[in-house]
């Protein structure tokens, strides 16, 4: 089963998510946990060591940006690494390089495509 963090400083990002992937969630291919901010995603991280096997962030977050919070899991989380998708407003092409600089393993564009991140996710799961 793939765990998944889902860190978005937009609350219903949450609702969204637990409806698009209701089968998935339903079939225990995938579950799902969520943290507004960079903090309680790092927070959530040393609470479930090796956990989150994927790692969705959005860039723009007031407080801790999704880049530091990249910069910090690759700095902390060795074993397994988790793989680190940073979801950018369409065309944020500075910040697009400086996660890809950073470490991030893919990128996703706002507002999120979901049918593209479901087949990315469930290809990565097979």
């Amino acid at each position: 089963m793939m765990k998944i963090l889902v860190v978005d400083d937009e609350v219903d990002v949450r609702d969204l998510f637990l409806q698009r992937f209701r089968k998935e969630i339903r079939k225990d291919l995938m579950t799902f946990s969520f943290a507004h901010s960079g903090e309680a995603a790092l927070d959530y991280l040393q609470q479930h060591p090796s956990e989150a096997v994927l790692i969705l962030s959005d860039i723009n977050m007031p407080g801790m940006t999704g880049l530091e919070l990249l910069r910090k899991i690759r700095s902390n989380y060795h074993k397994p690494p988790p793989v680190v998708m940073m979801i950018t407003a369409y065309g944020d092409d500075e910040n697009r390089s400086k996660a890809r600089e950073y470490g991030a393993d893919d990128f996703l564009t706002k507002p999120l495509d979901f049918a593209d991140l479901k087949s990315k996710l469930l290809s990565d799961n097979e």
